[in-house]
């Protein structure tokens, strides 16, 4: 395939005069999923049963999900494109191809191409750059029926140029799955040297020395400074993001507009945030990086290094982002702590917590490993993301025309 710059360029009334208006309800037979209470389910079986959740999983292929049956009732065909019918997850614009026959819940529907003129490949470009938000109904709960999907109208360009426009967009989803694959892996891997060098299980070269048991007050002095000063930036602490502006986090702001109440942490300064989140059961504890100062909750325990000279603060932000504090915390979380989706930790037990580390020289050779291993996941993150810039840009121009590939 080579590119033909010569066609004329099109804005959205306008398509190429080889290409044809067509009504979806035209092209395609319309599947619904059903209840699980139909199906025998089990965690293995001939046909996976697919919810919602399921597209997780996968960028573009669906072969797998969490539960499966051997009933023979109710299948989707193999290469229809499945999408969620109601609900939020519509706005997230997850549509994915069924590489085998599968069932699937109420919450789902898939289209299968009924046509030759018409390919299973081109059909999911189609459907997941126009955007499944723009084909439902939004006006309460967003929902997408038969009654949407039969009239709604796209132009559809020769077969040869479907499957040349979807072969040349699959080069770009092949990279992005290869890159998310090697993502994952880095970050497993990332995951196993933590838990090796954070326990000195597995020691960085040329460190033999004893590692000393003390407590959390030994190293660090809780920070009370309260806002007196009137700082406006005021942050939430995500398990998976670290401090995010309220404003960012929430889209609105939660704290109240007198602030000088919050505690006011300074950048380098540590927060353990009491609320349970995916990944992060007993709670997260992040250091202040990206602002230089920030507002947040007295209901945090926010504390900073009492010596640098002594103490590394990047060992220290990878040692609590390991979760090793979890086991201590298992056990000065008092019965029945949980109110409010909060821990029930105090301070003084928090700073009561043992510990077990190094001196500070291997301290920071630990975190320097470590701090290499993120800079391979940043990288491969970055990546990612320009791939899929430009996945972005080929859908926008392939798809509409403005550009057209050769077809050898």
């Amino acid at each position: 395939m080579s590119e033909n710059n010569t066609t004329k360029p099109v804005n959205n009334s306008e398509i190429p005069s080889d290409w044809v208006m067509k009504k979806l309800g035209t092209l395609v037979d319309i599947f619904s999923g059903v209840s699980p209470s139909l199906f025998n389910l089990n965690v293995f079986g001939k046909y996976p049963y697919l919810k919602v959740e399921d597209l997780n999983n996968c960028e573009k292929y669906q072969n797998e999900s969490r539960e499966y049956s051997d009933d023979e009732k109710y299948l989707v065909p193999k290469n229809s494109v499945i999408f969620p019918k109601r609900g939020a997850a519509i706005l997230n614009n997850k549509v994915r191809i069924n590489s085998v026959k599968v069932q699937m819940d109420s919450n789902l529907m898939a289209v299968y191409p009924k046509t030759s003129n018409l390919t299973c490949e081109y059909l999911y470009y189609r459907i997941t750059f126009e955007q499944l938000h723009k084909i439902a109904d939004t006006s309460t709960i967003p929902q997408i029926n038969n009654k949407h999907i039969i009239p709604y109208s796209f132009p559809l360009p020769p077969l040869p140029e479907q499957k040349a426009i979807a072969a040349c967009l699959s080069i770009w989803d092949d990279a992005i799955n290869k890159t998310n694959q090697l993502i994952a892996q880095k970050e497993q891997g990332k995951k196993w040297l933590m838990q090796m060098l954070l326990t000195g299980k597995k020691r960085v070269k040329g460190f033999e020395g004893e590692w000393n048991e003390i407590k959390m007050s030994d190293i660090f002095e809780r920070v009370i400074r309260k806002n007196l000063e009137g700082n406006t930036t005021v942050v939430t602490i995500s398990a998976q993001r670290g401090f995010v502006s309220q404003t960012d986090f929430f889209n609105k702001l939660i704290a109240s507009e007198i602030t000088e109440n919050y505690f006011l942490v300074e950048k380098g300064e540590f927060c353990y945030n009491k609320s349970y989140s995916n990944g992060y059961p007993w709670g997260a504890t992040k250091r202040l990086k990206d602002f230089e100062k920030a507002v947040v909750t007295t209901l945090y325990i926010c504390f900073a290094i009492k010596d640098t000279n002594k103490s590394d603060g990047e060992f220290f932000e990878q040692y609590f982002e390991a979760n090793i504090l979890d086991k201590g915390l298992t056990q000065i979380a008092h019965e029945g702590g949980r109110a409010h989706g909060l821990l029930n930790v105090t301070p003084f037990d928090f700073f009561s917590l043992k510990i077990n580390i190094p001196d500070k020289e291997e301290q920071t050779a630990i975190a320097q490993v470590l701090q290499t291993a993120d800079k391979e996941i940043q990288l491969l993150n970055s990546k990612l993301k320009k791939l899929k810039e430009e996945k972005k840009g080929l859908m926008q121009v392939l798809l509409t025309g403005r550009k057209r590939l050769k077809i050898d």
